[in-house]
C-alpha cells in the first residue's frame, strides 16, 4: 500500500504523528475517519498523487500515531489539539498553507482547523458530515437511533472500553458494514487487515471513546463559542448518496450556516465511500480543488 509515497513520524511536542507523503504539486492533507487508519486512503491517494503532494496522516490515538490516556477535562482528544498536531505535521514537511479532506472524525478535525488556523487552510472537504454541533442540538430519536456510538462512546471509563474490548473485532466490522452499506467482502482485504491491527489495541479502543467523549463535551463548547463565525475557506460537502446522513439532514443548506462558500455533491454508495468509491471520490476531490482561484 501507498507504493512511491513516504512514512514518516513526526513529533509535535510530545505526541509523534504517524504519517506518509508522496506526490507532486500542492499540498493536500487525507484525514480519516472513524474507525479508520491512514489506510482509509491507500486506494485513493495515489489517484491524486499526479497533481498534488499528498499526506495521509494517522489522527491522534488511531493507527501508529501517539495514543495518551486521556485526560479529566477531555482536551487530550479534543478536535483543537488534534488539529493542532495536523498543523505541525504540515509545518514540518514545509507546508505553510494547503488545502484539507477529512472524512468522519477527520472531517470534524478539520473543520475546526479551518476555524483555529484559516491562514493556513486553502479549502475543506467535509467528507459525509455535518458540523458537531448540529448533530448533537438537532438530536431526535430518528437521529439518535442510527447514531447511536455518539451517545454509547462518550460514557464515563472504563465501561465502552470493556464492551468494546471484549471482541473488537465484531464491534468495529459492524460498524463498517452497517454504516457502510456493504458486507466485509466489499473490503480490500489487506487494508481490512490494517484496521484491525489498530483497532484490536486497547489504547487506539480508549482514545476513539476519548475522541467521542471530548465531541460531547469541551468540543460542543468551543464550537458553541465560534457558532456565528463562519469558515472563510471554500467548503465541498462531499456525502454519501445512499448514506445515513442524507436522510437525516440538508447536507447543503446546513453547511451554508457555518461557512461562507459551500458547495456539495454525492458520491455513490454508503458512508465509507472513500475506500469503496476511491475513483469518484477522488474525481470529485479533483473538480473541487482545480476550480478555486490560486
Amino acid at each position: 500500500m501507498f507504493e512511491g509515497f513516504q512514512r514518516h513520524r513526526i513529533q509535535i511536542g510530545d505526541i509523534a504523528i504517524n504519517c506518509v507523503a508522496g506526490g507532486q504539486g500542492p499540498p493536500l492533507l487525507l484525514l480519516h475517519g472513524y474507525p479508520q487508519t491512514l489506510t482509509q486512503w491507500a486506494k485513493l491517494a495515489p489517484l491524486l498523487s499526479d497533481d498534488h503532494t499528498v499526506v495521509c496522516a494517522d489522527l491522534r490515538g488511531y493507527g501508529d500515531s501517539a495514543k495518551p490516556h486521556n485526560d479529566a477535562d477531555n482536551v487530550t482528544y479534543s478536535f483543537r489539539s488534534l488539529a493542532a498536531d495536523q498543523i505541525g505535521v504540515m509545518e514540518a514537511l514545509g507546508f505553510n498553507r494547503f488545502d484539507v479532506a477529512g472524512h468522519d472524525r477527520g472531517g470534524r478535525v478539520a473543520h475546526r482547523m479551518a476555524l483555529d488556523w484559516p491562514g493556513r487552510v486553502r479549502s475543506l472537504s467535509a467528507l459525509d458530515i455535518v458540523p458537531t454541533r448540529t448533530m448533537y442540538l438537532d438530536t431526535n430519536r430518528h437521529l439518535a437511533g442510527r447514531y447511536w456510538q455518539w451517545y454509547f462512546l462518550p460514557l464515563p471509563e472504563p465501561f465502552p472500553e470493556r464492551l468494546i474490548g471484549a471482541d473488537p473485532d465484531f464491534y468495529f466490522e459492524n460498524c463498517l458494514v452497517v454504516n457502510g452499506g456493504a458486507g466485509l467482502a466489499r473490503y480490500d482485504r489487506a487494508m481490512l487487515d490494517e484496521y484491525r491491527r489498530c483497532w484490536r489495541d486497547p489504547a487506539m479502543i480508549h482514545a476513539s471513546c476519548s475522541d467521542y467523549r471530548a465531541g460531547a463535551s469541551i468540543d460542543l463548547v468551543q464550537d458553541e463559542a465560534d457558532f456565528g463565525r463562519k469558515i472563510a475557506c471554500p467548503l465541498l460537502a462531499l456525502y454519501a448518496g445512499k448514506g445515513l446522513l442524507c436522510g437525516l439532514f440538508d447536507i447543503d443548506r446546513t453547511w451554508r450556516a457555518y461557512a461562507a462558500d459551500v458547495r456539495s455533491e454525492a458520491i455513490p454508495g454508503g458512508h465509507f465511500f472513500p475506500e469503496l468509491c476511491p475513483r469518484e471520490t477522488a474525481d470529485a476531490l479533483r473538480r473541487f480543488l482545480v476550480s478555486l482561484p490560486d
